[in-house]
Parts: structure tokens; C-alpha cells; sequence
């Protein structure tokens, strides 16, 4: 466990947290980690995950380091990686570069290191430190952290209503209830997740493309994922048509109609449908987490809103609200939970607000149980 931190350890390790920010919705199914080297107080190397996942951030900043390196302090927002995968260990690239301490904002889950990487610097006779900045370490990689520990992806659910909770009129008619700028916040928000998830409804309703078109967005396609258990998803629907260049997956249940879609390129995946729409929600996340996704934006509709409530699999609610209303003749932004009594309601605590044009965007947490 690290000694009490100096400012300076401070400020680079919260470098290396921003550096990490970076490959957020582009790395899955590695973590997005960030890493400073710093030699007599100067920054000589600095790296974070790069778009699929490699090179990791500690080997990125390495590259850039150089000789430097050599007797340098390491700031890294997550364990160094101790297991032969599709690259080498960046623990023994820290030893080979011989460094002579590493600062370690929390230590990896995942069973195949666990603190082994620690050990084998620990081993080499290099300095190790933890703890530093561990709260906002895990936070940052919360998604990575859930699929490791309670096998699903991190969800966040985005909605985007007029002040009384509508997200379109009697008629059908939704577009545009928020401005511009709220829509282009959204593509900012898209650029940070592995995948976006709608139901076969919104399809039907919409036809979105559920793309990431954030201006200067070079990172991997999102996946688009449908909920779909009844195999309603058109072959003309706009994610169909261009299902063989950008991921898609379907996610049905077994007996329904989807060989038209994987014709069109999509990906069908079959899972237990459940009860009820929660327990099919589950079994959604869970496969999920199997195929590698770690954060995951749910954009509609209300149906399946309600559905990962309901399954308590919401994590944080992207709230954008028109400064208007529609009334109660208007589709709401949730569907029916059938909640027995209040104590029953799902809680989420204020983390941040936002304003954009003449909307509103709030962000909110899960709350404590």
C-alpha cells in the first residue's frame, strides 16, 4: 500500500487518469488505462490504450520514453497486466525498461492477474505503490470492473424528454424534441461506449442509424444492439443495410424468424427469453459481457427502459429534457415497472448537469441501497 502521496503524485497520476479517459467506448474488452512516466519530476512518456485494445497505455508510454525510462517513476491507473495474451506482459516490459517504481491506482480483477503483475515487479526489485486515486480509478472503469466481477457490462440509459417525461406526441411524431446542440451532445456520449441498445420498437418507429457521428470521431464503430424477441426488425431497416460493414447483433430468443437478418450480415444472438421482460434483460447482459462488451448506452424505448430498470442493471441515467411539455395524451419515457410500493422505486442520486442550446442534460448515479 502506497505511503501518503505527495501533490506532485497526485497531479501525474490524475494525468494518467485523463490520459485513460481517452480510450473510453474504443478498447473493449480491455480496460482503458493511462500511464505517465516521469523522470526527476519532468513527464518523459506518456500512453493510454490504444482503439481494440492494444497497445496497452504502460507499453504506448514506454515507446515514447524510451531510455528515459530507465530509473523512472511509473503512473498507471490500473495494475500492469502479468499474462501472455495477444501482446507480452507490461509488467515485464516495466522490468526490461527498468524502472524503478510503479504507482498503481488499484489493483486488476481479472483473475489472470490479480496481483500477479505487482508481484513480478515486486520480484524484479521495483518500488510498488497502490491506492493512489483508486476511487476515481474504478469509476473510470467501472464497465471493466463489472464484467469482470458481476459478469455484465456497465449500462447507462440516456433519454431524451420534454420536462413531463413525453418523448413523443399521440401521433407518433418525435422529431426534434430536444435542439441541436443536445443532439450533438449525444454523439459526444455515443463516442464513449462500446455499444448502443434499442428495441425492435424504436427500429420500427425510428429506423436509426445508431452510429457514433461526433465531428472527428476516428475510433471502431459502435455495435448496434436490437432487443428484439419477435423478429419484427425490417431488412430495410437502416442498421440492416449497412449490417456488414458496421456491427449489428440482433438479440432474439429461440424460435424467432431472424434468418432474413444474418442474410443481410447481422449478428443473431439467442438467449433465454425469461419470464418477463427483466429476466430477459438479464440474460441479454450476461451474453454480452460474454462477447466482450464493458459499457453499453440503452437509447430506447420505453419498453426496454423499463426492462433494465426492472432488472435493477441501470447504472446512470443520461437525462436530456426539453424546456416543454406534451401532456398526458404523450408517449412516455418509461414504460410500466408495476411496482408494488414506493420503498420498491428505483433511487438515482444528481452527479452533474449541463445545458446545451435551451435543454437541460443531467447526469445521475445509481444510489446506494
Amino acid at each position: 500500500m502506497a505511503p501518503a502521496a505527495s501533490e506532485n503524485d497526485k497531479a501525474f497520476m490524475q494525468g494518467a487518469l485523463s490520459l485513460a479517459a481517452r480510450g473510453l467506448g474504443d478498447v473493449w474488452p480491455n480496460p482503458a488505462v493511462g500511464c505517465v512516466i516521469v523522470k526527476d519530476g519532468v513527464i518523459v512518456g506518456r500512453g493510454w490504450t490504444q482503439s481494440g485494445g492494444r497497445p496497452h497505455g504502460e507499453t504506448e508510454a514506454l515507446r515514447r520514453a524510451g531510455e528515459a525510462a530507465k530509473g523512472a517513476d511509473v503512473f498507471v491507473t490500473l495494475e500492469p497486466c502479468s499474462h501472455h495474451g495477444k501482446t507480452p506482459p507490461c509488467s515485464e516490459a516495466l522490468i526490461s525498461a527498468g524502472v524503478a517504481r510503479v504507482v498503481a491506482a488499484t489493483i486488476d480483477s481479472n483473475p489472470k492477474v490479480s496481483g500477479a503483475g505487482l508481484k513480478n515487479l515486486q520480484d524484479a526489485g521495483i518500488k510498488v505503490e497502490t491506492g493512489l486515486c483508486e476511487t476515481e480509478a474504478r469509476k473510470l472503469n467501472a464497465g471493466f470492473f463489472l464484467s469482470v466481477e458481476q459478469k455484465r457490462p456497465l449500462f447507462t440509459l440516456k433519454c431524451a424528454s420534454t420536462l413531463d417525461g413525453r418523448i413523443a406526441l399521440k401521433s407518433g411524431e418525435s422529431k426534434w424534441i430536444t435542439g441541436e446542440a443536445a443532439r450533438g451532445a449525444a454523439h459526444v456520449l455515443r463516442s464513449r461506449f462500446d455499444a448502443i441498445l434499442v428495441g425492435s420498437g424504436t427500429v420500427l418507429a425510428d429506423d436509426p442509424e445508431l452510429t457514433c457521428r461526433m465531428p472527428g470521431y476516428a475510433g471502431r464503430p459502435k455495435v448496434r444492439l436490437v432487443l428484439d424477441r419477435r423478429g419484427r426488425t425490417p431488412e430495410i431497416a437502416k442498421i440492416i443495410a449497412t449490417a456488414r460493414d458496421i456491427p449489428t447483433w440482433i438479440i432474439t430468443v429461440k424460435g424467432a424468424d431472424c434468418a432474413h437478418l444474418a442474410a443481410k450480415g447481422a449478428e443473431i444472438i439467442t438467449v433465454e427469453a425469461g419470464k418477463n421482460d427483466a429476466e430477459f434483460a438479464a440474460n441479454a447482459a450476461r451474453e454480452l459481457t460474454n462477447r466482450g462488451l464493458t459499457r453499453v448506452m440503452i437509447e430506447g424505448g420505453g419498453t426496454v427502459a423499463a426492462a433494465f430498470l426492472g432488472a435493477d442493471l441501470v447504472d446512470e441515467i443520461a437525462w436530456f429534457r426539453a424546456p416543454g411539455v406534451i401532456g398526458g395524451d404523450g408517449t412516455p419515457v418509461l414504460g410500466n415497472l408495476n411496482l408494488g410500493k414506493i420503498a420498491d422505486m428505483a433511487r438515482f442520486k444528481a452527479r452533474d448537469s449541463l445545458v446545451f442550446g435551451a435543454d437541460m442534460l443531467d447526469f445521475l448515479d445509481r444510489a446506494p441501497r
